[in-house]
């Protein structure tokens, strides 16, 4: 069965960026240090990255995180979906508009300007399709930005929370939570390497 799982880096302190994001400064100032996981050599961190690409049938994103991954500076050959694993499943992404041009046009793009519900449902039905070509269960993966998946959250559009938390303090940046209505979640799993602790969390609707 397809799941909806939110797939985030943050910080100690809740921060999805560093200060002054933008399509040239991506992740803001000192945010590169959330991805280090994703990069690393360790086998636990490679299994983490390896396991969540391949079980990507779709992912959501918003309009900010498409125009920095579709900018000059975003993603290649060799750092897209999944870093190292280059994942390439269908992208969907939430605007009020498409843009007018993209970049990364070896990639899959499907743009939805209804909202992030009726984006999530898209994402599914590529993600199902996928599922039945490969025979195998994919998931759609909302990978952000952070206030993508705090509304997909504050929705009850998700059933699985992934945090990869990376031990550092940025201070400042984009939350990830910020006025997120109470929730209660059940943990599935804990990876603790150098470099992030990967926590899975079950959410009931």
């Amino acid at each position: 069965m397809t799941r909806i799982i939110a797939d985030i880096s943050v910080s100690l302190d809740g921060f999805v960026t560093g200060p002054d994001p933008s399509p040239d400064n991506g992740l803001g100032t000192g945010g590169e240090a959330l991805h280090t996981w994703a990069f690393s050599d360790d086998p636990d961190d490679r299994r983490v990255l390896r396991e969540g690409t391949a079980r990507s049938g779709a992912v959501v994103l918003g309009r900010h995180l498409f125009d920095v991954v579709d900018g000059p500076k975003g993603w290649d050959d060799t750092s897209g979906y999944g870093a190292g694993e280059v994942g390439k499943p269908a992208f969907v992404v939430v605007t009020s508009s498409p843009p007018a041009s993209v970049r990364t046009t070896n990639l899959d793009w499907t743009f939805v300007t209804t909202g992030l519900p009726d984006a999530v449902t898209a994402a599914r039905e590529r993600a199902e399709a996928a599922s039945s070509d490969s025979g195998k269960d994919l998931d759609v993966i909302l990978m952000g930005g952070g206030a993508t998946v705090a509304s997909a959250l504050d929705a009850e559009l998700v059933d699985a929370l992934t945090l990869h938390l990376a031990p550092v303090v940025l201070g400042a940046g984009t939350p990830l939570f910020t006025g997120a209505a109470p929730r209660t979640l059940v943990q599935r799993s804990v990876i603790s390497t150098s470099t992030a602790t990967h926590l899975t969390y079950d959410l009931f609707r």
